[in-house]
């Protein structure tokens, strides 16, 4: 946890159990959604249809989790009127359960459009160009959650920094798949769906890097949205 953020020295206990439990109610939303990101991708990648339906239906409790943090949260607000890191603790959550809802329904697309290409009937190697990017972008929505949990601002800030980095493997694979499409017109619904899928997951790895600004808002109190890396560090060198 970082220094500049005190969340445990309040006189009430139950104030404190109350901040606690908001945290690891976010943190056990990120376990969800990011599980449902990794079978989202394996039932793609292995045309897996029974593990892509309960991606789908898992969508149900995932927006129920938003419901019930965002009216804690509520609660909180109403009842302690909470200052300074405690507010924007309440504040970060609050924004860090939109993105996490929005994860998961980028995994309901992955679990939709790995049905829609079983039914296809083909070679679910053919997917393969899908696996590097996919992998990335768990890899980078884990170490997000990770750097939540812990009040990382550093690993924060090295996200942020490597979300360029999905954006081009995106890039590739549209521009290999628009390839695809002028050799074999044959090819261009499934090559839609793949393009859909390669999208679903760049936008995860959005929703990642939001994240990692709502720490840098809540540990050093500096809106860091829509500037470039090197302004960020500046700001919280300030």
């Amino acid at each position: 946890m970082d220094n500049d953020l005190h969340l445990t020295q309040h006189i009430s206990k139950r104030f404190n159990e109350e901040l606690e439990d908001a945290r690891n109610q976010v943190m056990q939303m990120g376990g969800l959604v990011e599980q449902q990101v990794r079978n989202g991708l394996k039932a793609l990648l292995e045309a897996d249809t029974e593990l892509a339906n309960k991606v789908v239906d898992l969508d149900e409790q995932v927006n129920q989790l938003e419901i019930d943090i965002d009216e804690n949260c509520t609660q909180i607000l109403a009842r302690r009127q909470p200052a300074a890191s405690d507010l924007r603790l309440m504040i970060s959550i609050i924004k860090t359960i939109t993105d996490l809802e929005r994860i998961g329904d980028e995994a309901v697309k992955l679990g939709r459009n790995a049905l829609k290409l079983s039914d296809d009937g083909k070679n679910s190697r053919q997917y393969v160009e899908l696996r590097h990017l996919g992998e990335h972008v768990i890899t980078i929505l884990n170490q997000a959650l990770t750097a939540y949990a812990r009040m990382d601002v550093e690993d924060a800030l090295k996200i942020i920094q490597s979300d360029r980095l999905i954006d081009e493997e995106f890039d590739n694979i549209s521009r290999l798949l628009i390839t695809k499409m002028m050799e074999d017109p044959r090819e261009i619904k499934k090559a839609l769906r793949i393009s859909w899928c390669a999208r679903a997951l760049e936008r995860v790895g959005d929703h990642a890097k939001n994240i990692c600004e709502y720490i840098v808002y809540l540990v050093k109190g500096k809106d860091v949205r829509h500037t470039s890396i090197e302004e960020m560090r500046r700001q919280i060198q300030d």
